[in-house]
């Protein structure tokens, strides 16, 4: 599905989840997902999460937190696989664009310094770095991602094609055969067909290259 189903799909299903998560509706909320995701959330939701991730699983936009002060801020967007918390942040576009103001600076500061003891953790992504370093930022989202899988993997993988998994879940970047051989010590048909394997039980895709030059990249 392109990026304009997926996202309509997506933002329909967080708008009834506002109005029926914990019984009542969540009004400001709601109203913050009617009125629409900012600019540069959508940006960053269409050039760096939806080509890197591939879905929407597990992210909330708009989404409210109470910090220490028993007040409420809202994040750009929430990641939360499995009780997990972070925090993705969007920061310089519109009216902060080029005048970020002290009194704006302070309290983005002081929400994250709120928050995480609270056990959120933040990647606060550039605009302008999503219009210039699209690729970079892909990596970093994958890599933040991965921080919040599991430490552990399948029960059905053997030593090897496990620690090719956490391997891979440390690097900001797809693996190449020649990596994981290093790696592991071992030859390089060996290294091959584990590769093989873990992209047979989905898990690896290949990212690119052809026939023996292949790199591959965690399916999230």
């Amino acid at each position: 599905m392109s990026f304009e189903q997926k996202y309509n799909e997506w933002i329909q299903a967080m708008i009834e989840h506002a109005r029926t998560s914990t019984g009542t509706v969540n009004h400001r909320r709601l109203e913050l997902l009617e009125k629409g995701l900012g600019h540069g959330t959508i940006a960053f939701l269409r050039y760096i999460w939806f080509p890197a991730i591939g879905n929407f699983n597990h992210l909330y936009p708009e989404w409210e937190v109470r910090d220490f002060n028993n007040g409420y801020r809202y994040l750009d967007l929430a990641y939360m696989p499995g009780g997990a918390k972070g925090g993705i942040e969007i920061q310089g576009f519109g009216s902060h664009a080029r005048d970020l103001d002290v009194r704006r600076f302070k309290d983005l500061c002081m929400r994250h310094s709120l928050l995480t003891p609270d056990g959120w953790t933040f990647m606060p992504i550039a605009y302008l770095s999503i219009q210039e370093d699209p690729k970079q930022c892909q990596q970093l989202i994958l890599s933040f991602v991965g921080k919040f899988l599991s430490a552990d993997v399948s029960a059905g993988l053997n030593w090897a094609e496990s620690e090719v998994v956490r391997f891979a879940r440390r690097l900001l970047r797809p693996i190449t055969p020649m990596e994981i051989a290093e790696h592991l010590r071992l030859s390089d048909r060996h290294t091959r067909r584990i590769l093989h394997q873990l992209v047979e039980k989905q898990i690896l895709i290949v990212e690119g290259g052809r026939q023996r030059y292949r790199t591959y990249q965690l399916r999230l």
